[in-house]
């Protein structure tokens, strides 16, 4: 699982929990690691203050790109591939805000090891850059979900619909839907926090999870 932008705090572990809660072991790393130690940022603040959240960026989310995200994630289906425990075969991940972009990356570079991805109120998934998670379309072996958010600047229409171009005519098997929900609706600590369509968007994990995985 990949976390949203706010960083590590127990709202963001509690969708992890949910997850586990399905019958699924769930890896939670900090992607924000490589930045030092810090205190959980109040996710109001983020949302309303320009100079909190110019400040956050410029320390964490510019601690981590993709390919540090990719260099991790090969050490992260390592150590689950490791456990004694774990019954061995495909994962699925799924990713929110910035962690949507890992988790369709993660079904690109790994697509042996990645049967599922999905990303919640992501951003940046179809953009010009050569990063773009969608120029991965064409490696991409897994079953894909992406649920966007409701007039989300980070993720508009426009990328919507090249995100589904991509995976069309790659062949990958997808879904991609937008929530009548702001951008930042899963997690219950952020100011737009949808309990309703939270719970959808968990319902569309399971979903997911429980077709790709069973079939893997």
């Amino acid at each position: 699982m990949f976390m949203d932008g706010i960083g590590m705090r127990p709202a963001i572990m509690e969708v992890g929990e949910a997850i586990a809660q399905l019958g699924y072991v769930v890896l939670l790393p900090d992607m924000f690691y490589r930045a030092g130690a810090y205190e959980p940022v109040d996710p109001k603040q983020l949302f309303t203050d320009p100079k909190v959240r110019d400040e956050w960026r410029a320390k964490f989310i510019s601690s981590i790109d993709q390919a540090k995200a990719m260099r991790d994630t090969r050490a992260f289906l390592d150590y689950l591939a490791s456990l004694p425990d774990v019954v061995k075969g495909p994962v699925g991940v799924t990713g929110y805000c910035m962690g949507g972009g890992m988790a369709l990356a993660a079904a690109g570079f790994f697509p042996d090891r990645v049967a599922a991805a999905a990303a919640f109120h992501p951003g940046g998934l179809a953009t010009d850059a050569p990063t773009s998670p969608h120029l991965l379309a064409p490696k991409i072996k897994a079953r894909v979900y992406v649920g966007g958010a409701s007039e989300d600047a980070n993720f508009p229409d426009e990328q919507k619909q090249r995100l589904e171009q991509a995976l069309r005519d790659a062949g990958v098997e997808h879904t991609v839907v937008t929530y009548p929900a702001k951008h930042g609706w899963v997690p219950r600590d952020t100011p737009v926090h949808d309990p309703a369509q939270a719970q959808r968007h968990l319902d569309a994990v399971a979903a997911l999870f429980g077709a790709a995985l069973s079939r893997s």
